[in-house]
């Protein structure tokens, strides 16, 4: 399939980057501490949700600020070793003009950086749960973003690998694009479904700003 853009939008994890590892490990320990069972955190949604938003639906009001500076520092010490860049994500950015690019992801804007720098990933723009005040399935992330690069919503494809972020991107009125590395292709609804950013590829054309090409 092919797009016309002015702007890619990225989610980080799970789309530029896998953390998976990191994540389950730090979550686990961060639920052990709180006291929350095996059982109860079995049931949780962890991927490409805020971790704000996690810790409100498992502890009182009072404990929420807490518990969420702690599973920062978990995982923020965690990401020596724990991050993995996916495949085809650095030969994408390469191509990118800094003015056709952002990441916008649900973590935290010290994880994220964490994150990036440890993959050598160095955003022109990041879009961080700390910039905004509902995340995804909301539209706001994506929007900000495109006011940000000064891109028309619809000219902007989001790239994503969670139900949440494509329900975010639509919700915003752009193309989407989703990667099969965290769910089955059944359970997302966009555009075009890839298996990951080396199925895609972008060209700077003069006339009508990126050409983008995304072959399921």
């Amino acid at each position: 399939m092919k797009f016309s853009a002015d702007a890619l939008l990225f989610d980080m994890d799970g789309t530029l980057i896998s953390s998976t590892a990191s994540v389950v490990r730090c979550w686990t320990r961060w639920a052990q501490e709180y006291g929350i069972s095996a059982e109860e955190f079995a049931r949780v949604q962890l991927h490409g949700r805020p971790a704000v938003e996690i810790i409100a639906g498992l502890l009182p009001s009072g404990q929420v600020q807490e518990a969420l500076a702690r599973i920062e520092q978990l995982e923020v010490e965690d990401v020596s070793g724990g991050v993995s860049v996916l495949p085809g994500t650095k030969e994408l950015l390469a191509s990118l003009p800094d003015s056709g690019w952002a990441v916008v992801t649900s973590a935290t804007r010290r994880l994220a950086e964490a994150r990036l720098h440890e993959a050598g990933i160095h955003p022109p723009l990041l879009i961080a749960a700390d910039d905004i005040t509902r995340g995804k399935p909301d539209p706001e992330p994506f929007l900000l973003a495109a006011a940000k690069l000064g891109a028309g919503p619809a000219r902007c494809v989001v790239f994503e690998d969670a139900p949440a972020g494509l329900e975010s991107g639509r919700a915003a009125g752009m193309p989407t694009v989703a990667l099969t590395t965290t769910h089955d292709r059944e359970e997302l609804s966009a555009d075009v479904v890839v298996a990951d950013l080396a199925s895609v590829s972008a060209l700077a054309a003069a006339a009508d700003g990126l050409a983008v090409t995304a072959a399921d």
